[in-house]
């Protein structure tokens, strides 16, 4: 069971299931969602609009069409609103119900990005956060894939991203005799 961290274009990854960080009505937007909607195909959108919602802190699953993945995984992460909100819980929501559909469809490896970090304005330190907690919580009980790359669009990112594993492997080192 591994997480790393990769300076790359998610959409070129070749895992089984790719994370997209999605709105509410599935539809292309910008960022992350965009650039996995041009590259899919017009398929991955015809596919959404059939499902047609998915709540925040939900998730969906579609086939990648276009992608050298197998699926697409679109995670609806919430807008920031200061913290006070109930983000946190919604973005581990949408993480933890974006590794599970992964899972449940037999991936062996999943790539999530810093969902909720662009547009929605969340906090890039504090959303990597809970998507690396939630990720390990995840690998700890078998609801995941158990190779999990964090697909990251700037240095910036795969900074926080390398951080947050660092501390996440530290904390599971035993002590010291």
């Amino acid at each position: 069971m591994t997480m790393t961290a990769k300076l790359v274009d998610i959409t070129t990854l070749t895992v089984d299931a790719i994370v997209n960080a999605a709105n509410e009505d599935l539809l292309p937007g910008g960022g992350v969602s965009g650039a996995i909607h041009a590259a899919a195909g017009p398929e991955l959108t015809e596919a959404c609009q059939r499902i047609g919602y998915c709540a925040t802190g939900d998730a969906k699953i579609t086939s990648a069409f276009n992608l050298p993945c197998r699926f697409v995984v679109h995670a609806v992460g919430p807008v920031w609103e200061g913290g006070d909100a109930g983000e946190p819980e919604l973005l581990a929501s949408a993480v933890r119900r974006a590794l599970a559909l992964a899972h449940n469809h037999r991936s062996e490896s999943v790539a999530v990005p810093a969902i909720s970090t662009g547009i929605y304005r969340y906090p890039l330190e504090a959303a990597v956060q809970v998507i690396v907690a939630t990720t390990r919580e995840s690998l700890d009980i078998g609801s995941c894939p158990p190779e999990v790359v964090f697909a990251c669009i700037s240095e910036d990112a795969l900074s926080a991203f390398e951080r947050a594993i660092a501390a996440d492997a530290a904390r599971e080192l035993p002590a010291a005799p």
